[in-house]
């Protein structure tokens, strides 16, 4: 299957986890690739050699996008090096967990700062070029946390919120201009941020779950495939769950 053949894509955070699955699987599709990470060589390498292994195309960029003028950078590169970019998915998200009373004004801002800030400098940066193209697809990856919020992650859940507020506004500002803007919202996908929660932890998870299992890597993958695919061309603005039905 070649959905997504002589796509020139972007995904940020693309060494480990949702956005490896993403990285590979794009590049699976057809999609020419740029991994972008902002610390995990070891990561990105590995990604990098399981597309080219299946023949596909990919190159790296290492940098901090939660950076204004690093997200320029990384466009730019994109460009030089593929002419074009038809997808970008922001998915570029770190975690700082803890209760109110326990959090510090940096574990907010850090928070706020790769996911939310990182995920408008992308935009900021791509929008002209694709505007340029008329046509784009933008993939914010937000998360069940912020329509439903959590215990311990009032940063991360103002984070996630707020990319699904930028996505409405962006699909808006841009739908004229032949750009589709979602937001995927996964729910407890069986990642490394997952692997760390106790077993009652995870049973506690299950129950609230229809499905009655975690997603994986991949289930996230296959819809970010299909919103960036031409079957979703006219959808835009909305926000879809990966999450078995926890959230409804």
């Amino acid at each position: 299957m070649d959905m997504l053949k002589d796509k020139v894509a972007i995904v940020t955070g693309a060494s480990k986890g949702i956005g490896k699955a993403i990285a590979i699987n794009f590049a699976k599709q057809g999609a020419k690739v740029v991994i972008n990470y902002r610390s995990d060589d070891n990561g990105a390498e590995e990604v990098l050699k399981i597309i080219e292994d299946n023949g596909g195309t990919a190159i790296l960029h290492k940098g901090d996008v939660s950076q204004f003028s690093i997200a320029e950078e990384l466009m730019n590169f994109c460009v030089e090096k593929f002419s074009r970019i038809d997808i970008l998915v922001n998915n570029a998200g770190i975690t700082k967990d803890t209760l109110l009373l326990r959090m510090k004004e940096q574990d907010f801002d850090d928070v706020i700062n790769v996911n939310l800030k990182g995920s408008f400098n992308c935009v900021k940066h791509a929008s002209p070029i694709m505007m340029k193209q008329k046509s784009g697809k933008i993939l914010n990856i937000s998360s069940v946390i912020g329509l439903i919020g959590n215990v311990g992650q009032i940063n991360y859940a103002a984070s996630k919120a707020g990319i699904i507020g930028m996505t409405k506004s962006l699909a808006k500002e841009l739908g004229s201009r032949g750009i589709n803007v979602n937001a995927i919202a996964p729910g407890f996908i069986e990642t490394d941020m997952t692997n760390v929660l106790s077993d009652k932890i995870k049973e506690s998870i299950l129950s609230l779950i229809p499905l009655k299992k975690m997603g994986s890597v991949d289930d996230v993958a296959n819809l970010a495939i299909f919103l960036s695919s031409d079957l979703s061309n006219y959808i835009t603005g909305q926000v879809i769950t990966v999450d078995g039905g926890m959230v409804m």
